[in-house]
């Protein structure tokens, strides 16, 4: 498994992904469209250019979902358990189309389940930058994650 285990995250390590991605046209379209978002801001190129922005703003969902997603390898794939929960999550900047995301991951807690001596709860806060390093999202995000097999 490339992600890691429950003993292996140590409070404060900062994870710098490799992984980036431009967010094109057609991503913001589709995730729009498939979640039923019919919010003119994301989807119609007309009314968006009439706002303060003057094109469409990225849906926030789609850039919650990639910031997760791009730390994904490098942290939880195939060793979490199941996601507990996100708070204080906050796009401070808007997302455009071609704009390229860079995600990091700070590791805050680090406990033991009570109940389930095979797993505990990791507590990362995840930061998503744009091509300028401007801050476009941030959520604190809590994993219930496995341990090593005794």
């Amino acid at each position: 498994m490339a992600g890691l285990y429950l003993e292996e995250f140590v409070v404060g390590h900062v994870f710098h992904h490799t992984l980036r991605k431009t967010v094109t046209e057609s991503d913001n379209m589709l995730f729009s469209v498939m979640t039923l978002n019919p919010q003119p801001l994301h989807i119609d190129f007309d009314f968006a250019a009439k706002t303060e922005w003057g094109k469409p703003l990225v849906n926030s969902l789609f850039t919650l979902g990639l910031m997760i997603g791009i730390s994904v390898n490098d942290i939880t794939v195939g060793t979490t358990v199941a996601n507990l929960g996100m708070r204080e999550t906050v796009f401070p900047h808007p997302v455009f189309h071609g704009d390229t995301i860079r995600v990091e991951t700070t590791v805050v807690s680090v406990r033991d389940s009570k109940s389930k001596p095979d797993r505990g709860i990791v507590e990362f806060e995840h930061r998503a930058y744009n091509q300028n390093d401007v801050l476009v999202a941030k959520c604190t995000r809590q994993a219930m994650m496995l341990r090593k097999a005794a």
